[in-house]
């Protein structure tokens, strides 16, 4: 296969040999390989994702021909079991936070929707038996807040899989967006703190949760509208109940089945509200997409670094490859491509012309771009 090296430069081009030192010495990690230094299994791994390769013995017969530095298997099955899991997701850090600025600056974005949620990756429980899930299963879970608009992950928290949502989703949260989340992260004592803090956002109820003293909110007829009901409200019981009014809207889904969201947005429509918890399904195409191209199911390790190290390299190797399909969208002469069509003909070297000659004036003007940052 010919050389295809542009997922490569452009992970250079954000995170500098300079930066990763800085990184090791924050968690105190000395890299004293020769061949198989910390930026090299970096590349591995992103290439790993990238390119599916499906174990690294595959990876150290193929990644010459993708450009990389030639490291044996024994080398980097033990390089991998070393190195720090925190160290790969800070660069994953300092990525994600560069190419969301990036992105977000060019389209000048007002207020966007953050949608949470998590999503578990399992396997034999002989294969991690530190991350039991259920039954004869082993798990670990990736936690993650997604803004909508640039489809980029904006934080990530691992866990193993046992561990719930609703605690873990304050770590996400973030008042510079609207949360956007399903029922698991609902409760009475975080809505009433978000009207306190500020933090707006548009949460699915509960099943199960009480509404009582409504007031129904006027609201101009809009044809075809979804929306069943918009009032406010108290939520639970006497025994525990909100101390805030909260609006809930009420409408139905694709099958007819009624959804009901609590938001403290009183300046948009009830149709808006409706709409920004149906965007929160950008969130599952994102994990699904990764879970069928990122090679994350086939796992290159057992132990938690092994494991951590390699799923935050996958996501390295997903935001990268989403930036450059956004940014070659910005090109006039440069078609419309499905994330999936783009990032098979990218790394298949099929890409038509003007595609390339696009790229190629991204990575060289992100590399400039950077350098200015750093200078």
């Amino acid at each position: 296969m010919a050389k295809n090296t542009t997922i490569f430069m452009l992970l250079q081009n954000f995170i500098s040999q300079e930066e990763i030192n800085e990184i090791l010495v924050e968690y105190g990690f000395e890299d004293t390989a020769r061949k198989c230094d910390v930026p090299t299994l970096l590349a591995y791994l992103v290439g790993a994702a990238a390119f599916e390769w499906k174990r690294l013995r595959h990876a150290a017969d193929v990644a010459s021909a993708q450009g990389l530095k030639s490291v044996d298997y024994s080398t980097l099955s033990k390089r991998l079991g070393e190195l720090n899991h925190h160290i790969v997701k800070r660069i994953f850090d300092v990525i994600v936070r560069r190419l969301n600025r990036a992105t977000r600056r060019k389209l000048k974005l007002k207020k966007d929707l953050l949608a949470i949620d998590s999503t578990t990756i399992t396997v034999g429980k002989t294969r991690l038996p530190w991350a039991l899930y259920h039954g004869e299963r082993s798990g670990i879970k990736l936690h993650v807040s997604f803004t909508n608009t640039t489809e980029m992950p904006l934080k990530v928290v691992e866990t193993t899989g046992l561990k719930h949502d609703g605690p873990i989703g304050v770590s996400l949260e973030d008042k510079r967006f609207i949360l956007v989340a399903d029922r698991a992260y609902f409760s009475m004592d975080k809505v009433d703190r978000y009207a306190q803090t500020g933090q707006d956002f548009v949460i699915r109820l509960k099943e199960n949760i009480h509404v009582s003293r409504k007031k129904s909110l006027k609201r101009a007829p809009v044809a075809g509208s979804n929306v069943v009901a918009d009032f406010t409200c108290i939520l639970g019981t006497t025994q525990k109940q909100t101390v805030a009014r909260h609006r809930i809207v009420e409408f139905t889904d694709y099958e007819g089945d009624v959804v009901r969201v609590v938001t403290n947005l009183r300046d948009v429509t009830a149709e808006e509200i409706a709409g920004m918890y149906k965007e929160r399904w950008a969130i599952e195409s994102f994990f699904r997409w990764i879970k069928q191209n990122l090679n994350v199911p086939v796992l290159f390790g057992t132990t938690e670094n092994a494991v951590y190290s390699q799923l935050f390299a996958a996501l390295i190797a997903y935001v990268l490859l989403k930036f450059l399909q956004t940014e070659g969208h910005k090109k006039k002469h440069c078609k419309r491509l499905s994330f999936a069509g783009f990032t098979r003909q990218l790394l298949c070297d099929t890409l038509p012309i003007e595609w390339r000659i696009g790229l190629k004036e991204i990575v060289e003007f992100h590399r400039e771009l950077y350098q200015l940052d750093i200078g």
